[in-house]
């Protein structure tokens, strides 16, 4: 299955997944163009998988605000990206509440994104999913360039909360 710019767009309103549910963040802080593969199957831990990518233009916010005269994507949007993903995963998956990111274990950055990037592709690999106490996603994620890996983040973790 893959969700299209527009049904992404549609996750940022807030009632794709259900009032109250899962949503991702709107305009400026969204980091996905589209989802081009969801499963509950697959991945590295066999628990399930997410592919997704966003188009990368010069005139992106970021790049005039982050390192004056050095345009360059911060490495804690990428980061963000593959949080947005996981909470994208739990609300596919039909569980109940908001998406929040909760913690990430080791992060390395061993690249950039430049204004001329072009496009960048994520991929998060789901470890495991708890009911309870609260909803609770573990996965795996990257963010890859021209095939390169340029950042890894293991143990990302978000939790659905409600109310």
């Amino acid at each position: 299955m893959q969700f299209s710019n527009e049904k992404i767009l549609a996750m940022s309103s807030g009632n794709f997944f259900g009032q109250g549910n899962a949503q991702l963040p709107s305009s400026l802080m969204l980091m996905i163009d589209q989802n081009s593969h969801i499963s509950d199957r697959g991945g590295h831990f066999d628990k399930g998988q997410l592919d997704a990518n966003l188009q990368i233009h010069p005139d992106h916010w970021f790049f005039a605000c982050h390192f004056q005269g050095d345009p360059v994507m911060p490495g804690r949007l990428g980061l963000d990206a593959l949080w947005q993903l996981l909470g994208v995963f739990l609300g596919w998956s039909g569980l109940p509440g908001r998406g929040r990111a909760l913690d990430v274990g080791k992060v390395k950055f061993s690249g950039q994104i430049y204004p001329d990037a072009g496009s960048i592709q994520y991929q998060l690999h789901i470890k495991r999913i708890f009911t309870k106490p609260m909803v609770m996603g573990i996965a795996d994620g990257m963010v890859i360039h021209n095939g390169n890996i340029i950042y890894q983040a293991n143990d990302l973790k978000v939790g659905l909360i409600t109310g």
